[in-house]
């Protein structure tokens, strides 16, 4: 809207001649605060001519001069001069109230302007304040993050150092039961190859005592049982074997990872201690935008809690075996003993009853050459009484034989004949008789000494039993380990 006023005849309505542009150019005062206040009220075009009716529709005044409005329509603009003398002398364009009015449009808008602007500072200030205190806090937090990553992986990594010693500890100690179960499985060799020997040696024995005697059977036993004690070391010498690469493998990858947490302790120890004022603080661009992390909090715990359940499986697996093998050691000793001790107590009493059977062969043997003797001393007697017997057939016979050369009637069958008859007869039946038992006494003498050479025969044999199962089966039973090394103690 433009405001039009008329000449006015008082004298103090005439106010001195001021230039045109007493006010500021709205293009300087804007162009003076164009980066620093920006104002969007501004609607004329700065190109246009500086009118004053621009001015006061910035202002956003409209005073009321309803009267000299109409007034000054009548005035024809050809009668308006060029120059300012002659303009003002003509008619004034500003009242009073749009000086004051003016003027309190510029306080209004410097106090305004100054207000923005300390507005300004002090939402700045605020702003600078605010972020500096939120950055302060964001770094905090990184720094309380960091400090809670470090805790996190020093936790981790004083579990994983606890658990590696004591993987170390469960892997020297298997590995000490397995020396021992070696030795152990070494040593059972020696009672295996007398068990052997003994069965090798009594196989020498001959005629009767070549038997399947309890000693026999106890020594087949002890070959079984040894045998069998023996497989069950080499299984559970496997499992040792398996049982060590298992705890070397855990071990290699609780290493591996106590390593990556050493370095990533020494890494976020490092970030956890910079500050602004530290040395080697540089920009790094774009590094924001660089995902290089392969895990998650939940899956990075998960690793190491997986990698620890994995090695306290194996070490607990790995004490089991510990204990089955001390046990094993401890079971095959007293089994292996405990059988010795039976192959022994059988061999004892074979070899008591092979020298009572020897001694009472020798009994018999002596009472048989005893009979033998007496048998032929019998032979001689009875020899001796039928040569006697001969001489009184001689003279039985040669008396009847005289009395046959009796003349006539002379040859009568008196007492005499009959009796020399008689004498006759009795004497050749009792050199029959003789005869026959001498013939008893000879075959009887066979039979004894039949008897004698089977006794004296049968006493070889018992002799050899008895120095095969004492003098050679016994003497190297003698060597026999002892418990202690049974279980793999030198």
């Amino acid at each position: 809207m433009e405001f039009l006023g008329s000449t006015l005849t008082a004298t103090y309505a005439h106010p001195k001649p001021t230039p045109t542009n007493f006010l500021p150019a709205i293009g300087s005062v804007t162009s003076s605060y164009r980066d620093r206040f920006p104002h969007s009220n501004m609607t004329h075009s700065l190109s246009l001519p500086w009118r004053p009716s621009t001015y006061y529709k910035v202002a956003a005044d409209s005073p009321t001069l309803g009267p000299y409005c109409t007034r000054s329509q009548k005035v024809s603009e050809s009668t308006m001069l060029p120059f300012v003398s002659n303009r003002t002398t003509l008619f004034t364009r500003y009242t009073p109230d749009d000086w004051y009015r003016s003027n309190l449009t510029n306080f209004q808008e410097s106090n305004t302007s100054r207000h923005n602007s300390e507005s300004l500072r002090v939402d700045t200030s605020r702003l600078i304040q605010d972020k500096y205190q939120q950055i302060r806090k964001t770094q905090a937090d990184s720094t309380q993050n960091l400090g809670e990553r470090v805790n996190d992986i020093g936790f981790w990594k004083s579990e994983i150092i606890h658990e590696l010693d004591s993987m170390i500890g469960e892997t020297n100690e298997l590995t000490d039961v397995k020396k021992k179960l070696e030795r152990a499985l070494m040593e059972t060799e020696a009672p295996l190859q007398v068990a052997r020997e003994c069965l090798f040696h009594r196989e020498k024995r001959m005629g009767i005592d070549l038997v399947h005697d309890e000693v026999e059977a106890e020594l087949l036993t002890e070959v079984d049982n040894i045998l069998c004690c023996q497989e069950r070391m080499k299984l559970h010498l496997d499992k040792a074997v398996a049982q060590l690469a298992a705890n070397r493998a855990s071990q290699h990858e609780l290493e591996k990872d106590l390593h990556d947490k050493q370095v990533a302790h020494r890494i976020d120890e490092k970030c956890h201690h910079l500050r602004n004022t530290s040395d080697g603080v540089s920009y790094f661009r774009g590094v924001e935008r660089v995902d290089a992390t392969v895990s998650v909090p939940e899956s990075w715990a998960k690793f190491t809690d997986d990698n620890l359940l994995r090695s306290q499986s194996e070490r607990a697996a790995s004490a089991k075996l510990r204990d089955d093998i001390q046990n094993l050691l401890v079971v095959t000793a007293n089994e292996m003993w405990n059988q010795f001790n039976k192959v022994n107590l059988a061999l004892t009493n074979r070899i008591a009853e092979t020298a009572d059977a020897k001694n009472k062969i020798q009994v018999h043997l002596a009472k048989t050459l005893q009979e033998i003797f007496q048998t032929e001393m019998t032979i001689e007697s009875i020899r001796k009484a039928i040569k006697d017997k001969s001489a009184f057939l001689k003279v039985a016979q040669t008396r009847l034989d005289e009395r046959t050369r009796r003349p006539n009637i002379e040859l009568c069958r008196d007492m005499a004949q009959l009796r020399l008859v008689n004498e006759v007869y009795e004497v050749d039946d009792t050199i029959q008789t003789l005869q026959k038992r001498l013939r008893q006494a000879e075959d009887t003498l066979q039979s004894l000494v039949h008897t004698k050479a089977t006794l004296e025969h049968d006493l070889a044999v018992k002799a050899n039993s008895l120095y095969i199962d004492q003098e050679k089966c016994m003497g190297m039973r003698k060597s026999f380990p002892n418990t202690l090394r049974l279980v793999g103690f030198c």
